[in-house]
């Protein structure tokens, strides 16, 4: 089986600078780790390789330095990676980036199964791993908790949907957006680290691509542009009641009331 996990370089904290120009992270010089959803991800592709035989390959977005999660995901029993770069696809919304992936993994080859992420951690949309289904023509199931069946030909897997699980089994090939703990994340390992070191890293650009107009990618090619972004107001101010229940209640109906909650 030919599998493809799509994984990305996230902030390691909350606190990421963003340009008040463009409204778009300035992930250069900031920490950063894998996003912890495609731990999960690559753990389920090398479970289905270890049971149905078979390579997996990884790809990913962002600038130079994303190449770091491509050589965590080697140590993790990776087999290839791609790294997608170029400055023109900058700025890209959670369309333009699927679109992005779609060329790209298109350019990697034919996969039987390509695995998401739930959501990632800086964005939070859950919208790329499907849009990117939908870009290559193949189904997709996000949500999948639980793999309860997998062969040559399908895949049954169990979906946690807001009232209930649903089970359903689906054809290769296809895209799964996988949730946490459908497996527990194995530990990079230090010997196939030092294995991997010198595996070669597929670089993209947009001059690789089947479709190289601008106008698809980065923030030209994003129809949703982010117009304000400022910090959250802050307010330490705090008052202390020490009164009987039945005072407290009505005082504190009385600031509700104020304050225009009800």
């Amino acid at each position: 089986m030919n599998i493809l996990v799509c994984i990305k370089q996230v902030p390691e904290s909350n606190k990421v600078e963003v340009d008040p120009k463009t409204g778009v992270l300035k992930r250069n010089g900031a920490a950063s780790k894998m996003n912890p959803y495609d731990l999960y991800a690559i753990e389920t592709a090398m479970k289905l390789k270890e049971e149905l035989g078979g390579s997996v390959s990884v790809i990913t977005m962002g600038p130079p330095q994303a190449a770091q999660v491509i050589r965590e995901a080697y140590a993790m029993g990776a087999d290839h990676g791609a790294l997608i770069s170029d400055r023109r696809f900058g700025g890209a919304d959670v369309l333009a980036t699927s679109y992005t992936l779609a060329q790209g993994i298109k350019k990697m080859g034919d996969f039987d199964l390509i695995l998401c992420g739930k959501q990632t951690t800086d964005g939070d949309t859950a919208q790329v791993g499907p849009e990117i289904s939908e870009w290559l023509g193949i189904p997709s199931v996000s949500n999948v908790r639980k793999i309860t069946e997998a062969n040559e030909q399908n895949i049954t897997v169990e979906m946690d949907m807001p009232d209930d699980i649903e089970i359903t089994r689906i054809t290769y090939p296809c895209l799964l957006a996988v949730d946490k703990d459908i497996f527990q994340p194995r530990l990079p390992s230090y010997v196939r680290k030092m294995e991997k070191a010198d595996t070669e890293i597929v670089m993209l650009s947009l001059d690789d691509m089947d479709d190289q107009d601008e106008t698809h990618y980065g923030l030209n090619g994003s129809p949703t542009q982010v117009q304000k972004i400022f910090p959250p107001e802050t307010n330490h101010h705090r008052e202390l009641w020490n009164e009987e229940s039945s005072i407290l209640s009505e005082k504190l109906f009385h600031k509700v009331k104020e304050l225009k909650f009800i």
